[in-house]
């Protein structure tokens, strides 16, 4: 079964989780053309915005072709409880009928009931994994069983 990782990385706790994965699956990253503002508290507050408002950021052009890869999983951080713009646009770019799909989430807190909830309604009951910031906490990726 081939599989594939598709993920958004702000802080790199992303990269963290694509390093642990990279001997199991193939990685794609997405990139935005829109940046965050530089500080830390405006970031909160605009990436928080999108994420809360379902808002789908433009991105580089990606590779779109997932039709060689049975199981598609989907890393993306939490922001205000919600899955992050980038990985809403990505979640609309591409059709994920008839692929197993799973998702990895990370964030402060280590859980998102909103954003697992979210995925449930679109795509039915699909695996969530919750992280707490993997980038400091190393242990976390113990949680990540492919």
């Amino acid at each position: 079964m081939k599989k594939l990782f598709i993920y958004y990385s702000f802080t790199g706790n992303g990269d963290v989780v694509a390093e642990y994965l990279k001997n199991k699956v193939d990685i794609r990253k997405v990139e935005t053309k829109e940046k965050l503002p530089k500080t830390f508290f405006f970031q909160m507050m605009v990436g928080g915005f999108k994420g809360g408002i379902g808002y789908k950021d433009k991105l580089y052009d990606y590779d779109k072709d997932i039709s060689k890869y049975d199981e598609i999983i989907i890393g993306s951080p939490i922001w205000n409880g919600s899955i992050c713009a980038p990985i809403n646009r990505v979640l609309d770019d591409l059709d994920l009928k008839d692929k197993k799909l799973s998702f990895i989430f990370w964030s402060g807190s280590g859980t998102s009931p909103s954003a697992t909830k979210k995925v449930n309604e679109l795509f039915g009951d699909v695996k969530v994994i919750d992280l707490q910031e993997p980038i400091k906490n190393k242990n976390e990726l113990k949680k990540v069983i492919i």
